[in-house]
C-alpha cells in the first residue's frame, strides 16, 4: 500500500468544488496499511439468493468510488461481486487514474471451502474473477463450516485458518483476518495460529458499539473492520427498525455543529474508535458523502454520547446456523429458516 495517509481530491457532492481530504490508513500486524474507509459490495439477499449486478451497475459505482477517492473496496466470494470490482479496477489501472499497488481489495472464504485442502481453489477462484496475481486481505468469513448441500461439516475453524496461513506464505494473498467470530473464537487464534490475524470485521454501529471486542482485537494489533455501520439509521428489509433515526435530537445536534449530515457523524465516529466502517451504497450522492468525513474530528465527550446508544443489538443473526458447535453468537427460541437452503 501507499504511505499511511493520502491526499484526495473529492468534488463536493456534485457542485463541482473541490476540497482536499487526508484519508489516512490503519497499520495492520503484517506491516501493510490498511485505508480507514471500504465501501461494501454486497447487493443484499431475495427469495431468489444473492442479488446480483445488472448492467454492470456495481462496476459503475466502484468506477465512480475510485474517482472520488476510495481505494478500499470489501467483497466476499458469496456476494457475486468480485467479478465487476475487477473490471472496475483495470479500468482504472489502464485509465491512469490509480495503481494496483494504491487499491485495497478484502474479499472473503465461504463457509463451504472450510478444509485446508480446499482454501488455495478457493482463493485462485477469487484472483480469477478479480482478475488479480493477488488479494490484499483475505478474510474467513463465518468460523462455521458448511458442506455442499449446507449440512454442517465437522471441519474445525483452525484447520481452515492453517489454510489461510498457507496462502499467505504462498503470496497469493498479502494479509489474512477472519470476520463474524466472537472474541473467545478470536483468542483462540491468537493462541493456536501461526500467523496473527491482520484484522477481523464484525458488526459495528450505534446500537452494537462492540467496545470490549475492539478494545481486545486492537490490544492484540487486529485492525477492527465495521459493517452495516448506519445501524438504525437505515431501513432493512423493507421496514423500519427501532432506534436513532436520521434526525435524532443528539447526532443531529453534533451534525450541525460541524456542517455534516447523521450519517457521516456516524461514520466519523467508527474513524475515532480507529474502526474502519465498510459503508454500502450505489447512489452517487451518498457514495462522496460517505468518505467526505476527514475533513473534522469529534470530541471524546461526542464520542461518548454516541457510545450511549449501544443496546447490543445485531442486525446480521443467522440464527438458523445457531446448532453449528462453531456459531458465534447468542442462541435465540425462534431461529428463521436457513436461506441457502432450496426447498
Amino acid at each position: 500500500m501507499a504511505v499511511c495517509a493520502r491526499l484526495l481530491v473529492l468534488s463536493l457532492w456534485g457542485l463541482g468544488l473541490a476540497s482536499t481530504m487526508e484519508v489516512p490508513s490503519l497499520k495492520m500486524n503484517n506491516g501493510r496499511d490498511m485505508p480507514a474507509i471500504g465501501l461494501g459490495t454486497y447487493l443484499g439477499f431475495d427469495q431468489n439468493g444473492v442479488v446480483k449486478s445488472k448492467d454492470k451497475q456495481l462496476r459503475d459505482v466502484v468506477m465512480r468510488a475510485i474517482d472520488v477517492g476510495y481505494r478500499h473496496f470489501d467483497t466476499a466470494s458469496v456476494y457475486e461481486t468480485e467479478q465487476e470490482i475487477g473490471e472496475a479496477v483495470k479500468m482504472k489501472v489502464e485509465e491512469g487514474v490509480v495503481k494496483r499497488e494504491d487499491i485495497f481489495i478484502t474479499t472473503k472464504l465461504w463457509n463451504t471451502q472450510h478444509r485446508r485442502t480446499e482454501v488455495a481453489q478457493a482463493i485462485n477462484d477469487s484472483l480469477k474473477k478479480l482478475g488479480l496475481d493477488y488479494i490484499d486481505l483475505y478474510l474467513m468469513h463465518w468460523p462455521i463450516g458448511l458442506n455442499a448441500d449446507y449440512s454442517h461439516s465437522d471441519v474445525d475453524f483452525m484447520e481452515t485458518w492453517r489454510g489461510l496461513e498457507d496462502a499467505q506464505r504462498m503470496g497469493i494473498v498479502k494479509g489474512i483476518g477472519l470476520s463474524n467470530f466472537n472474541k473467545q473464537q478470536l483468542e483462540r487464534v491468537l493462541k493456536e495460529g501461526t500467523i496473527k490475524p491482520d484484522a477481523i470485521q464484525i458488526e459495528v454501529h450505534l446500537q452494537n458499539v462492540q467496545k470490549e471486542m475492539v478494545e481486545f482485537c486492537q490490544s492484540e494489533g487486529v485492525v477492527v473492520m465495521g459493517y452495516s455501520p448506519f445501524g438504525s439509521l437505515v431501513a432493512r428489509h423493507g421496514s423500519t427498525v427501532e432506534g436513532p433515526k436520521i434526525d435524532d435530537p443528539v447526532l443531529s445536534s453534533i451534525a450541525q455543529k460541524y456542517g455534516k449530515t447523521t450519517p457521516q457523524i456516524v461514520l466519523r465516529w467508527q474513524i475515532e474508535r480507529k474502526v474502519v466502517p465498510i459503508p454500502k451504497t450505489v447512489n452517487p450522492k451518498r457514495l462522496e458523502e460517505n468518505i467526505n468525513i476527514f475533513d473534522f474530528t469529534l470530541t471524546p465527550d461526542e464520542v461518548e454520547k454516541i457510545n450511549g446508544f449501544d443496546t447490543h443489538t445485531r442486525y446480521t443473526l443467522p440464527s438458523f446456523w445457531q446448532n453449528h458447535p462453531y456459531y458465534p453468537f447468542d442462541k435465540v427460541d425462534n431461529p428463521i429458516a436457513d436461506p441457502f437452503i432450496k426447498v
